[in-house]
This record gives structure tokens, C-alpha cells and sequence, in this order.
């Protein structure tokens, strides 16, 4: 298969529409070729591009900042003697001043595939100010590494925040261009907006299923993304950012781990296994220990669980983390009724609102949660109906 930024620097007409013009990207550490070389140092040797500025993303272009609410300076590339815009340092939004930079943005970012991923929100913020100020934004698309399935609630409304761009699922099964595609209809953005596809790009095909497992290498787009099993889990262990409980940050596990010093999470699993076992299934879940060398519970020597699906039993269509990680905190619940389960420190600068609600796109999650007499029934009964509206709605946007 070939990538999006493949198409554009082996086919002279594809990159037709960039001549005279002045070219900026937007991309990150995972912005890489099939041949591994960084994306803005590969548009730079193209002698047709004239290449006049970047962006980065949370934790920056070339991946600096580990944690996060850690911003990124704006700085001057020593090498290529372009400006280096950060998009999460003092703005969020690319200013007036940065937008005069470039005539088109390429956009090479490898999200993974769920809503609260933070580069989806700064390609939308980007494509509102290109439609502002008379810029072509064109993606070049990259895999959705958690496939196609759908899972959780679609954010409602009044829930929109830094990771909550939109009512989109969180588990939203779109490429990075299919969602720029589909964002730009949602917000009526009259944006020049260019997709380059990629090619031969088969996102069911196992044992990748949505990765081309054995073609590209994995490389981490953020600093906690570290591996393929980390973006399939996300979508629910991203939920335990909006908890007491360590998500495993600060181990070699990151987002695919999660417990806490003062729970035994023997019994937590064990109690999920008789509420809903069905949501277990597809994947394994394992008990093990951890100590997480910084953030929560730095230290201190936890018990916990990790999410496992890099191994031949995994079930791609069977697994639904999302639904694993509520159940999680169901069972945590039951076992821990007094249990300080939601924090209430600020998260991606928020302070009014809590970080579990922001994450889950409303307050529903946290209710079911702390509710004694609710079932999982109930809240399958909230996520259904949900996640066939967003399959209707995302139909006329796939490209693959």
C-alpha cells in the first residue's frame, strides 16, 4: 500500500496543484514516508515544493513534550530555516499572522482512530481558519488503526471542548480524511479541501485490521501511543484519564494498563466477569502489577489489569474496549461503593467541568457508574442507538 504523502512526492501530478505556491505542514513524529524518512524533511528535498513554514500538534512536530497540558514553544527549524508554529503552546487556533505563512497546508498527521485524540480537533480548527482566510488545506491520508468498527456515544451537545471537536463517536472508525471530509459538510466551511488517498489500503484485512501490519512499521504518534495494541485499547482506557486510578501512565504500558494502589483489582475483574462477560470478550484481560515512575501514584506499586489483543485469539469485530473500560469502573464501583473514583484536578485546561464527563461527552457515563441499581443493559441501551446513527452518518465520506 502507499500513504497519502507517498502519492504526493512519487506522482508529479498529483503535487501539480502545490506549483508557485507556498507550502506548509502540519505533522507530528509519526509523520513519516513508507521509506521512514519525516515528512517535512522529504517535502524540503522535493524540488517542485516550495515549503515556507510548519505546524505542530500536542507534544509538537518532532515529538518533545511527553505528558499532557505540556505546551510547545514555536521555534525556527535549524536545518530547513522555516518557522516551526506550535498549536498547542500559546494558541490552540493557528493565528492571522501564521495563516499568511502558507497558500496550502499539507496535513500529515497518524491519529488512531478515537474522539478525544487531540490532532482531530487541531486539523478542525485548522479547516475553519483556512475557510477564514482563503487557504487549501489537503490531507494526506493515513490509516485508522483501530479499523472500522463503531463504538461509544456520539458527544452531545454543549460537551464540546479541545477533545470533543464535534458529535462524533468515540470510537469514530474514519481515516483523518475522511474526517476532514465529513467535518467541513458538518460546519458548512466553504474550505478548498483536497483528500490524497491512499492506495491499496485494505482496512479490514487481518491481522492489522485497520494497520498494515507487516508494511509500516509502528511509530508513535504521540508519546504514550506505543504500540498498535495501546491505539485498539484507547478508546476505553482513555476514560481512566477522568479517574483516581492510574491509566498507566509513566510505565512501559501506557493506555494499556490501569489499576491503582489501594484496590484489588482480583476482585474488580472477577465482578465484571459476572455483570456483563460478554464485554470481555475479543480481547484478554490479565491481572498484573505496576508502578508507575510518574504522574499518578508515582511509585507506589499498584494492582491492576492490561488489555491485550496482539496475539491470534483477538476478535476485531468482537472487542469493544469502550464498553470493557465503563465495566471496569462498574465493577470498581460494586466492589468500592465509597470509592474516590473521579478526579477533579484540571484536565486539557478545564477546570469547570470534570474530566470524565469532558472525556465521555456528557454526563451519562459517570451517572451509570455511580448509580447502584443501574445495568448494563441500560447503558448498551444508550450506546446502540448512538452508534448506528454515526455508521448512517459517516457512509457518504468513506473512502475505503
Amino acid at each position: 500500500m502507499k500513504l497519502g504523502v507517498d502519492q504526493l512526492l512519487e506522482r508529479p501530478d498529483v503535487r501539480a496543484g502545490l506549483a508557485g505556491r507556498r507550502v506548509a505542514l502540519l505533522g507530528h513524529p509519526a509523520s513519516l514516508t513508507r521509506q521512514g524518512e519525516h515528512t517535512l524533511d522529504a517535502l524540503a528535498a522535493c524540488p517542485d515544493i516550495r515549503l515556507s513554514a510548519a505546524f505542530g500538534p500536542q507534544h509538537g512536530m518532532r515529538g518533545d513534550k511527553q505528558d499532557n497540558m505540556i505546551e510547545s514553544d514555536d521555534y525556527v527549524d535549524p536545518a530547513l530555516r522555516i518557522p516551526v508554529y506550535s498549536l498547542y503552546g500559546t494558541v490552540r487556533r493557528p493565528t492571522p499572522e501564521q495563516m499568511e505563512s502558507f497558500d496550502v497546508l499539507l496535513v500529515d498527521l497518524q491519529d488512531i482512530g478515537t474522539r478525544i485524540y487531540t490532532f482531530i480537533t487541531t486539523l478542525a480548527y485548522m479547516l475553519e481558519e483556512a475557510a477564514d482566510a482563503g487557504r487549501s488545506v489537503w490531507v494526506l491520508d493515513r490509516p485508522n488503526p483501530a479499523g472500522r468498527p463503531i463504538e461509544g456515544t456520539i458527544l452531545e451537545p454543549g460537551w464540546e471542548s479541545f477533545i470533543g471537536v464535534g458529535p462524533l463517536a468515540m470510537r469514530h472508525g474514519l481515516t483523518l480524511g475522511e474526517f476532514a471530509r465529513w467535518y467541513a459538510d458538518l460546519r458548512g466551511l466553504k474550505v478548498d479541501l483536497t483528500v490524497v488517498p491512499m492506495v491499496d489500503y485494505d482496512l479490514d484485512a487481518a491481522p492489522g485490521h485497520g494497520w498494515p501490519l507487516f508494511e509500516l512499521p509502528w511509530t508513535n504518534p504521540s508519546p504514550n501511543a506505543s504500540s498498535l495494541n495501546m491505539a485498539r485499547c484507547f478508546p476505553g482506557t482513555v476514560l481512566f484519564e477522568g479517574t483516581t486510578l492510574s491509566e498507566g501512565r509513566g510505565t512501559t504500558n501506557p493506555l494499556e494498563i490501569v489499576g491503582a494502589p489501594d484496590v484489588d483489582f482480583n476482585r474488580v475483574l472477577r465482578c465484571a466477569r459476572s455483570v456483563a462477560p460478554g464485554w470481555l470478550e475479543g480481547c484478554r484481560v490479565r491481572l498484573c502489577n505496576f508502578s508507575p515512575t510518574f504522574q499518578k501514584h508515582q511509585g507506589r506499586l499498584c494492582s491492576g489489569v492490561q488489555i491485550q489483543t496482539d496475539f491470534s485469539g483477538y476478535r476485531h469485530e468482537v472487542f469493544r474496549p469502550y464498553r470493557l473500560g465503563a465495566l471496569l469502573l462498574k465493577a470498581l464501583r460494586m466492589e468500592y461503593p465509597d470509592y474516590k473514583i473521579w478526579h477533579t484536578l484540571e484536565y486539557e485546561y478545564e477546570t469547570d467541568r470534570l474530566a470524565i464527563d469532558l472525556l465521555s461527552g456528557g454526563t451519562f457515563l459517570r451517572e451509570w457508574v455511580d448509580d447502584p441499581d443501574s445495568t448494563p443493559g441500560e447503558l448498551d441501551a444508550r450506546l446502540t442507538p448512538d452508534e448506528r446513527q454515526w455508521k448512517e452518518t459517516i457512509q457518504g465520506y468513506l473512502l475505503y
